[in-house]
């Protein structure tokens, strides 16, 4: 069974439980107060296999199975043996690197609680771009926008949003969680970036 899938089982199971189990939603939501102050750091972790709601458990996973299995699939061809390994770093990565900046601006708000997979789906996102930068993303299903155009206008759309702030959705974690998987995936082999200018310039 590919990391992808069972990522996705997981999420489910999680997600359902924490729609049916209000403590256990306490207990693995993303409050940046509490992982300040009473160090609960499995916080950073946990809050990404939650969800507010199905329709946000639903758009996160569709996003995920879209993209995972193509990225996982890449991983395991660039890298070996280490592929899984890599692959699942990627993902449980972004979850945390993308809850960081969360953390530091939120820290002494005892109030404000943050959840869902949203950060790792933008690392896995991302990752796909530099493997396929010409390969279509749809905006809401259906304004096909191939990847190289979509990065730079989701960045800069998530980055404006995070500084409004106020919008009831975690724009740090989409921004930086997308960052993460581009420096993540060029970090363990910094000759794909090569191999992503060749794709790219080779439709032009």
């Amino acid at each position: 069974m590919s990391i992808t899938v069972i990522l996705i089982i997981a999420t489910l199971g999680a997600s359902f439980i924490a729609f049916n189990n209000e403590e256990f939603m306490r207990k693995w939501i993303l409050n940046p107060y509490l992982v300040h102050h009473r160090k609960q750091w499995w916080r950073m972790l946990s809050s990404g296999f939650i969800h507010a709601d199905f329709m946000h458990l639903f758009f996160n996973l569709f996003a995920f199975y879209g993209f995972g299995l193509a990225v996982e699939s890449a991983y395991n061809a660039v890298f070996g043996d280490m592929g899984t390994v890599y692959y699942s770093l990627l993902y449980l990565g972004g979850i945390v690197i993308a809850n960081a900046p969360t953390l530091a601006k939120h820290k002494n708000n005892h109030y404000y609680n943050s959840l869902g997979a949203s950060g790792a789906v933008s690392a896995i996102i991302f990752a796909a771009i530099i493997f396929q930068p010409w390969q279509n993303i749809y905006f809401f299903g259906i304004l096909g926008v191939p990847g190289i155009l979509f990065g730079p206008i989701y960045l800069f759309i998530e980055y404006r949003m995070a500084q409004q702030g106020n919008t009831g959705i975690n724009h740090d974690a989409h921004y930086w969680g997308a960052l993460f998987g581009i420096l993540f995936t060029l970090a363990l082999k910094p000759t794909l970036f090569l191999y992503f200018l060749d794709q790219l310039l080779n439709r032009i």
